[in-house]
């Protein structure tokens, strides 16, 4: 990979606490890659340190081929975008646009032609006088993201930007900013806990764990080939299954893993009409019975215990379903080639 930005094994304690432990990532300029893991696992410490504003005990960060451990944040150019927005509340919206263009000395042409470009990208002409504290928090958040392109950085840093909002104004911010970071093919790294939110936004995802970096991949790599137990149960609602369990299921297993997963989409539920086509056509039957039932919009979960085994199943919402206390049987048809093999954690 052509690295536009590096990290060479950084590391960082907090006292006795490894909160970062040689971690290793490259990135190529203009890729969106998202920092994906559980609180505490060290995603937002990593950000931190690659904006300056923590201090690594070991390692290298490379931008253009260039050690910037030793700058101070403000000569590091790298915009970070917060949580909290962190705007000037005394300050205007083109203020606070304008504010980091200022101390840099940017003529007065120059703040108001890049601040009114920036104001129609993020579709706040309309608020351009106004005050934070006037704003929704999808309106700061957007104007938080102009800010930081404003003094063009060569990275963008999104600290869980959208976690505060709530779902309807975070699909449509993510849609935005993932449109913003290919206009300006702005080489982003993006912090968040939200599996799907990863999965949409990136053109990379670094899942993260006990501060290292388990497995990364296209989003489609990270979802359809879990390494671990872990991977397979933070990124879905896997079905991990031990090597008894799966043997219960599917008779037969030509692995040495000692553990499994397969996705709960794998599996087809069937009426007794479908039971008797699958039969016929040799696929392998394993009964079993609704324990809960959820709707999830064109999804429906099912929780079926089936072979000994707890299972969970998504079937699409087609106006088909089973229900608890439905009587008779539901059968699964059963393909191996859909099962996974895990490796064991930190192999």
């Amino acid at each position: 990979m052509n690295a536009y930005l590096e990290l060479q094994g950084i590391r960082k304690r907090f006292g006795n606490t490894h909160v970062l432990n040689h971690v290793d990532l490259q990135i190529r300029e203009g890729e969106l890659v998202t920092l994906l893991g559980p609180s505490g696992c060290g995603k937002s410490t990593l950000l931190r340190c690659i904006a300056g504003l923590t201090e690594i005990d070991e390692g290298k960060i490379l931008l253009e081929q260039k050690d910037i451990v030793n700058l101070a944040p403000r000569n590091r150019e790298i915009g970070m975008v917060f949580q909290s927005y962190a705007l000037f509340p005394n300050l205007t919206v083109v203020e606070n646009i304008q504010y980091g263009m200022k101390m840099r000395g940017a003529s007065k042409e120059e703040r108001h032609k890049r601040s009114e470009e920036l104001l129609g990208l993020i579709d706040l002409e309309d608020k351009r006088d106004a005050y934070p504290q006037h704003l929704s928090g999808g309106q700061q958040q957007r104007v938080a993201l102009a800010r930081s392109l404003a003094v063009q950085p060569k990275v963008l840093l999104l600290d869980e930007p959208l976690s505060a909002l709530d779902a309807k104004i975070r699909k449509n911010l993510r849609t935005e900013i993932r449109e913003i970071q290919k206009t300006f093919n702005m080489t982003t790294i993006f912090v968040t806990h939200d599996q799907e939110e990863a999965l949409i936004l990136s053109d990379r995802v670094c899942l993260m764990n006990k501060g290292s970096i388990v497995q990364q991949g296209t989003p489609e790599e990270l979802y359809t080939t879990p390494r671990t137990e872990f991977v397979a149960r933070f990124m879905g609602s896997y079905n991990v299954l031990t090597k008894p369990e799966a043997l219960r299921l599917f008779e037969r297993i030509d692995s040495a893993s000692e553990s499994f997963a397969i996705r709960p989409e794998s599996f087809i539920l069937l009426d007794e009409e479908g039971r008797k086509d699958a039969l016929y056509a040799g696929k392998r039957i394993v009964d079993g019975n609704v324990h809960s039932v959820s709707i999830l919009g064109n999804i429906i979960r099912y929780s079926i215990d089936a072979a000994g085994v707890r299972l969970t199943i998504d079937a699409l919402n087609d106006g088909r379903s089973f229900r608890i206390g439905d009587q008779g049987p539901v059968s699964l048809a059963l393909d191996d080639s859909q099962l996974l093999h895990l490796e064991k954690e930190g192999a």
